[in-house]
């Protein structure tokens, strides 16, 4: 169950019959304003906090897949259609939610395409449990070592998928699973960690299931996106994330067109 403080319903002024469940990234945000732009275009948005919040986990560690399959459940007792869209760590949930939970569309920007460890008071696990079991998951490789200030963490993650390549196979998300069609938005200059190469990956995967994967990127953009209308994002975890608002704003405009597509808005 999903407190009401720990969630925000946008409803349009004239609905489209398609639920959009938005979810954020590492920051934890609610992501009230981006809900209200696509409620402004005909979705019904649920955006949710899914750790830190009331009766939740506290930290990106071992937070239940079951989360999101509930939301997408009641979002479709009130839509035709229903779409995920997550950022980040959020669009990690996205797509492996979706290749357990029938949806119409993923709109999966900054994506993954493995499951990452995440920590809690010490202790290394899943980012995710499915039917209270952590899902696989891939290691960091403890011997890296920052070599910029503020941090860049891609390198790490690079890494990581070398020096733990077994466990990184294993924690692969089955995205040759997921019905309904999948929207990747990537800036080439994530510094954060390597989205281009992961969405490569899940394309290719995808690809050999016979399946379509519609791919959005921009060579100068970052970590984040920035829509038509939205101010760039303060605060979160200080590291670099590359791109700049100029860049990310530009391939928010890419992006726009395949989003409304998506959610049934064009």
């Amino acid at each position: 169950m999903l407190a009401r403080a720990d969630r925000f319903d946008a409803h349009p002024p004239v609905p489209n019959g398609t639920g959009v469940l938005l979810v954020a990234g590492s920051s934890g945000r609610i992501e009230v304003d981006r809900a209200g732009l696509l409620a402004a275009q005909g979705a019904r948005v649920r955006a949710m906090r899914w750790f830190g919040g009331d009766g939740q986990r506290p930290a990106p560690h071992e937070v239940p897949v079951e989360l999101f399959a509930e939301q997408l459940d009641e979002l479709r007792q009130e839509c035709d259609r229903v779409v995920v869209f997550g950022t980040s760590f959020g669009a990690e949930a996205a797509l492996l939610t979706a290749t357990v939970s029938p949806v119409d569309g993923v709109i999966a920007v900054a994506p993954t395409s493995v499951v990452w460890a995440g920590a809690h008071e010490g202790a290394w696990s899943s980012h995710w449990t499915l039917a209270g079991e952590p899902v696989p998951f891939t290691p960091f490789d403890p011997d890296w070592v920052p070599d910029a200030d503020p941090p860049a963490y891609r390198e790490l993650y690079a890494s990581s998928l070398i020096r733990f390549a077994e466990q990184a196979s294993a924690a692969r998300i089955a995205v040759e699973r997921i019905e309904g069609e999948v929207l990747l938005i990537v800036g080439d200059d994530d510094q954060v960690w390597p989205s281009d190469v992961f969405a490569q990956e899940i394309v290719a995967a995808r690809r050999s299931a016979g399946l379509v994967t519609t791919v959005i990127a921009h060579p100068d953009a970052g970590h984040r996106l920035l829509l038509p209308g939205e101010e760039p994002a303060s605060g979160g975890m200080r590291m670099a994330r590359g791109g700049s608002a100029a860049s990310d704003a530009e391939l928010g405009e890419r992006a726009w067109p395949e989003i409304l597509r998506v959610i049934g808005s064009n």
